[in-house]
């Protein structure tokens, strides 16, 4: 059967040789897993001990949505962006997805709070929709036993199992955990060397705490040796997350907050290595987020709503933490810039490769800006949930500069990007930043990256000052030669793009040299500039999973190859 239905794609043209050597150790690794979980009686394998029942009942603070639950009732779900109706058969699982993100989603069981949401109606559906499951996929497959999905499926399961218990009848109560416990031991087979492997450690974590006996004790001792190895890998010193996505982040810290209450239910604490993680996590979380409430959207990070982030910022304050929030993330690659009310946030590093590339966007030197609580300029919010639309992580949909409409990084698509978590391949560029703070009240920022060297033979440079006393940001977009660069074209187009927020408005003055920006808050930001042209063009974003309509300003003009080009702006208040 199938887990989902493809879509068509194609890769976009890359400029370097294809990662032929990573793809065949994906398919030589996936050969071997066929051989070894696909073989006759694999299942009897993970027979074992039983667990007598469940013992605790950890508490998820993220945000659910009842209506969801309340739609799966009917029939109806929708997951990542996408839609699926199974009124007829009552069955999700013997059609396609509609999208691989959807199936992700499907088979992680990530509808399940939701679902829960609804009272005892929707805990005998959901046991229904897992029996189903069961029978469906109860022998190994690639895609819904995978690392992607397997450790969120029992970590969506575990967390309700105990209510679901008391609830259903007796048997069921019974199958549920020895569903658990079977696919737990899969989880303790899977590679650790996976960009998964801290979803496998708090799956082991969380089953341990909630499964009673001798079954749930190796579990948890399990999950609690692989998690700081686990966390070393995926967690940078400052904080962020190895794929530099503020969602991931977010997703690991409501991970950890979860562990922490489940351990806490069996009489354990977190060691000194969780904790400082769950503070460091915080701090890079705090500082990444607009006033408004919402994350900032670098790196493959969703355009999540203040109500999804605020559990965790609540959270964060019942924690004992003196230490001021940090503006420099010199690992994690990001710089934020403060005025009165200005609020600048800058990508200061280059898009991650290899396992930690599913989320990167070739999106370098680009900037989210809010004035007070409005997001005035912002990214488009695209995340590997919205892999159907890869157009949306690439140089052209940042707020950065471009050259001839061109992108320097190309992601993967259809089959190879699926063998290779469809990552960006292409050029790898250097960024290079330098930060001043100066005796004036005020923030330099120095950034310069050498993308459009092999196809143009410049190198892109961006000064960002912020003066705290006007409330005053004051860019410069440089293009230098670099000597001795052969065939480069003679001159470029560049385009430089502020992609603006749905509720902000845009409006051209007549000089033509200024915008006029206002936000929901009302109030006025003038945008000047001194490139040859300007234009609002119509753009879009993602908010809610969904693609809102939205505009963007555009300044344009030709470069030379051969000489520096200059182009300026500024962002300033009406009432200055």
């Amino acid at each position: 059967m199938q887990a989902y239905e493809p879509t068509t794609q194609t890769s976009a043209p890359l400029k370097n040789p294809l990662p032929w050597a990573r793809l065949l150790g994906h398919w030589a690794s996936a050969q071997v897993h066929a051989e070894i979980f696909g073989m006759p009686g694999y299942g009897l394998t993970l027979k074992g001990a039983q667990p007598d029942g469940f013992i605790a009942a950890p508490n998820d603070i993220r945000l659910v949505d009842p209506h969801n639950g309340a739609s799966i009732l009917s029939g109806r779900i929708a997951l990542a962006g996408a839609k699926m109706s199974f009124q007829a058969s009552n069955d999700p699982w013997n059609r396609p997805a509609p999208s691989h993100p959807f199936a992700i989603e499907l088979h992680r069981f990530s509808w399940l709070s939701s679902l829960m949401a609804t009272g005892e109606a929707g805990i005998q559906e959901a046991m229904r929709l897992l029996h189903i499951w069961h029978k469906t996929f109860r022998k190994w497959t690639p895609f819904a036993w995978s690392d992607e999905v397997l450790p969120r499926r029992l970590i969506n399961l575990a967390v309700q199992a105990r209510r679901i218990s008391a609830v259903v009848s007796a048997e069921d109560s019974s199958f549920l955990a020895r569903f658990l416990a079977e696919q737990g031991r899969h989880i303790t087979r899977l590679s650790k060397s996976s960009a998964y492997i801290t979803d496998q450690a708090i799956a082991l974590i969380v089953l341990g705490s909630v499964l009673s006996g001798a079954v749930g004790d190796r579990f948890r001792v399990q999950g609690l040796k692989l998690l700081p190895r686990a966390l070393k890998k995926s967690v940078y010193p400052d904080g962020g997350h190895a794929t530099r996505s503020a969602e991931r982040t977010l997703d690991l810290l409501y991970d950890l907050f979860l562990i922490d209450d489940a351990l806490a239910q069996r009489g354990q604490i977190l060691g000194d290595v969780l904790e400082k993680t769950i503070d460091s996590l915080g701090l890079f979380l705090r500082a990444m987020t607009h006033p408004s409430g919402h994350l900032v959207g670098f790196q493959g990070s969703a355009a999540l709503v203040p109500e999804q982030v605020l559990p965790a910022l609540l959270r964060l304050e019942s924690r004992p933490n003196s230490v001021p929030l940090p503006e420099q993330f010199a690992s994690s690659r990001f710089q934020k810039l403060r005025g009165d009310s200005l609020c600048v946030f800058v990508d200061t590093g280059e898009p991650r490769t290899g396992i930690w590339g599913y989320a990167s966007c070739d999106q370098s030197l680009s900037v989210e800006i809010s004035g007070g609580h409005d997001r005035l300029i912002i990214l488009p919010g695209w995340s590997p949930l919205h892999s159907e639309h890869q157009i949306y992580r690439l140089m052209p949909a940042a707020n950065g500069l471009t050259l001839d409409g061109q992108s320097i990084l190309s992601p993967l698509s259809g089959p190879l990007g699926q063998g290779l978590g469809y990552t960006l391949e292409g050029r790898r560029y250097k960024v290079k930043s330098r930060r001043v703070e100066s005796e004036d009240p005020g923030s330099l920022l120095e950034i310069e990256h050498n993308g459009w060297v092999p196809s143009h033979g410049l190198t892109h440079e961006r000064r960002l000052f912020v003066d705290k006393k006007r409330d005053e940001l004051r860019g410069e977009d440089r293009l230098i030669p670099v000597p001795g660069r052969a065939n480069v074209p003679d001159q470029a187009l560049f385009e430089i793009k502020f992609h603006l927020h749905h509720e902000v408005q845009a409006s051209l003055a007549r000089d033509r040299k200024s915008v006029l920006l206002r936000g929901p808050g009302g109030r006025g930001w003038w945008l000047r500039h001194d490139a040859k042209d300007v234009g609002i063009d119509r753009s879009s974003i993602f908010e809610h999973e969904e693609i809102l309509k939205s505009s963007v300003i555009i300044l344009r003009g030709h470069c030379s190859c051969a000489t520096q080009t200059r182009i300026r702006w500024k962002l300033t208040p009406t009432e200055s």
